[in-house]
């Protein structure tokens, strides 16, 4: 029994110690994922970027930290898009990205009232 607990307990600090591994780099790399719940899953099926996609590109256009995102149907490019609050030096900019054509259609600082 106490030979078996050791073995689990290994494979969950394995498992820990990996997953952490793959948050650490995905940080470097300004991808960390996003804690909160993506909002317009409906829409999914009529995108034709998928949202790491997406995010890929809204962080080229605008480096930082995703702190929301969501895909909604809007005027502009095709009238579906991704869209990303991106945090940086205390700044949160709003990047927009068409879900079909993957074109940037906004890239601006956030209000201090935003939608």
């Amino acid at each position: 029994m106490k030979k078996m607990m050791t073995v689990i307990i290994g494979i969950v600090l394995t498992a820990l110690i990996a997953v952490g591994g793959v948050s650490a780099q995905q940080s470097k790399q300004g991808t960390a994922p996003v804690a909160h719940d993506f909002n317009g899953r409906q829409y999914a099926k009529d995108a034709k970027i998928s949202l790491d996609h997406a995010r890929r590109i809204a962080q080229k256009a605008c480096a930082g930290v995703i702190v929301a995102e969501e895909l909604e149907k809007e005027s502009g490019g095709t009238g579906l898009r991704y869209s990303f609050d991106i945090r940086k030096d205390g700044i949160t900019r709003e990047v927009g990205v068409d879900a079909v054509t993957g074109a940037v259609l906004e890239n601006s600082t956030e209000g201090a009232h935003p939608d």
